[in-house]
């Protein structure tokens, strides 16, 4: 009997043993019609491996190419399955349910990992698809910047070939024989000539009729010295690109403000509702200068990206693009008719353009000095204008000859920054001699100069619109009142360098902009 048994439990473990080479691991069951893959050597039912092969065409183990031609089938006898032991017994329950666990935290393996593949795939696929975003956003804006330059250089085909080459263009000498004419042969029309007297005249007149009295609303000295900051903005530039650069308010709405910043923006701010009206972006560098336009919802703009652009407040958008410089444009001023530009550049050529059409009318340099202009500032007639130099001379321009008809010498560093006087006389000009320099234009000196503290940078100057009180902004900000030049307050509270300063309509505030990317506002 104990023979019998011992032979019974041979067969059956051979038996367990057989069914175990042969299962599948497709379908994990002992397969009724197996067959083999030679590519990877396992057993597999030939109804399941032929479907698998259809839909992939690889073996389904190592993911190797495998047909069903290369199927080899494997011919056995047909014995009667042994029926499963019955879970009878504790240890049996337990073993199944471990297998059942085994199973499934291996296929829960398996999704974690095609999980986990997929992942990479979408994470691999979005990134490509921001990349094409972004070259596609890049050409758009090459092709547009591109359009906008054809469309500015269309109308002034007959300028580009006398403009490219200064050097070889004949020379217009005039007093003094230094400054050369570049566009001759487009220059200034007897009606535009006309038009820039007539409006001299009319504001010549006006001039004399005021006299030496002040508006009765302009603020007293006195009232002006207890000024004290009442507003500070910090958002209308980019915080990662600190800074906002230049300043002006709109001379009729001095409510109206406009900056230009560090990250490329010209923003437009209404200081009495105390929210920004537009961003201005289209520059590809920072924005050096801006300008208001008294009567019109327009703004300019320049940049060291050397161009100059005319915006429209109430579109939101560029109208014209004034490409007058091959370099860094340093210095802008609007003409009193409101119809013309006033450009200076590091190209060493000032330009004088038509807003309306973005022609450049006239381009001058000084041939002797053969340095960048650093500031540009008409005055309040139109018909002179001056210039800073890197070499410290500010140099005085008659607009309808063309010609430089005074030199002012005195600082010992690059001129930054000058202002006219409303009432036509005095001259003011900074530099980073640390040092501010007033000028008599009609006796043509120097007839007052204030050192400032060692190191004291000057950035802006800015006269009232009655010529009573010089703003001064850079290292602080200072207030002088003309005549007796003395100074009216100081204020320090921006932490950056002060880029910009602006009287508000008679001098009932003070507006400033600095390296600390704040727009500062302050009266009583």
């Amino acid at each position: 009997m104990r023979l019998v048994f011992d032979l019974n439990a041979s067969y059956l473990l051979k038996l367990l043993m057989i069914i175990n080479l042969v299962l599948s691991p497709v379908s994990n069951e002992v397969p009724e019609h197996p067959c083999v893959s030679p590519v990877s050597n396992q057993v597999f039912e030939r109804r399941l491996i032929e479907k698998y092969i259809a839909e992939n065409g690889v073996d389904p183990i190592n993911g190797q190419p495998l047909s069903e031609e290369q199927l080899i089938d494997i011919k056995v006898s047909h014995p009667i399955r042994p029926k499963a032991p019955s879970a009878t017994s504790i240890p049996a329950i337990l073993k199944s349910l471990q297998d059942e666990w085994d199973a499934v935290m291996l296929h829960s393996f398996t999704l974690r990992q095609q999980l986990q593949t997929t992942r990479q795939e979408l994470s691999h696929a979005l990134y490509q698809h921001d990349a094409a975003c972004r070259v596609i956003a890049r050409l758009t804006k090459e092709v547009t910047a591109a359009r906008e330059a054809l469309a500015t250089l269309k109308p002034q085909a007959g300028l580009i070939a006398p403009q490219a080459t200064p050097a070889s263009q004949p020379a217009a000498v005039g007093a003094g024989g230094e400054a050369m004419e570049i566009s001759e042969q487009v220059g200034m029309t007897p009606e535009i000539i006309q038009k820039l007297q007539d409006k001299a005249t009319v504001l010549t007149t006006e001039r004399k009729k005021r006299g030496k009295t002040v508006p009765e609303e302009l603020v007293r000295a006195e009232d002006l010295g207890k000024y004290r900051q009442v507003a500070s903005h910090a958002g209308l530039h980019s915080a990662s690109i600190p800074g906002i650069l230049s300043l002006d308010l709109c001379p009729t709405d001095t409510n109206k403000v406009l900056t230009g910043g560090a990250d490329k923006n010209v923003v437009v701010f209404d200081r009495r509702e105390e929210q920004i009206v537009a961003t201005l972006k289209g520059h590809t560098k920072k924005v050096s200068s801006v300008i208001y336009h008294p009567a019109q919802s327009v703004v300019f703009s320049a940049s060291p990206d050397s161009t100059i652009r005319v915006w429209s407040v109430t579109g939101g958008n560029c109208v014209q693009v004034i490409r007058a410089h091959e370099a860094s444009v340093t210095g802008l001023s609007l003409h009193a008719t409101g119809d013309y530009l006033l450009s200076s550049s590091e190209d060493q050529y000032w330009a004088f353009s038509d807003i309306q059409t973005g022609r450049v009318l006239t381009k001058v340099t000084d041939e002797t000095a053969g340095c960048a202009l650093t500031c540009a500032q008409f005055h309040p007639d139109g018909l002179i204008f001056g210039t800073g130099t890197a070499d410290s001379q500010i140099k005085i321009w008659d607009l309808k000859e063309r010609t430089n008809v005074a030199n002012f010498p005195g600082h010992s560093g690059p001129v930054t920054s000058i202002a006219f006087s409303e009432n036509g006389y005095y001259l003011a000009t900074g530099a980073q001699d640390s040092s501010l320099k007033l000028w008599d234009l009609r006796k043509l000196k120097n007839f007052k100069t204030i050192t400032l503290d060692n190191n004291y940078e000057v950035k802006s100057l800015v006269f009232d619109q009655s010529g009573t009180y010089l703003a001064v902004g850079g290292s602080d900000i200072r207030v002088y009142i003309c005549k007796q030049w003395s100074e009216v307050l100081n204020f320090p509270d921006h932490s950056g360098l002060v880029t910009g300063v602006a009287f508000g309509e008679h001098a009932q505030f003070l507006a400033s902009t600095g390296m600390d990317r704040s727009l500062k506002f302050y009266s009583l």
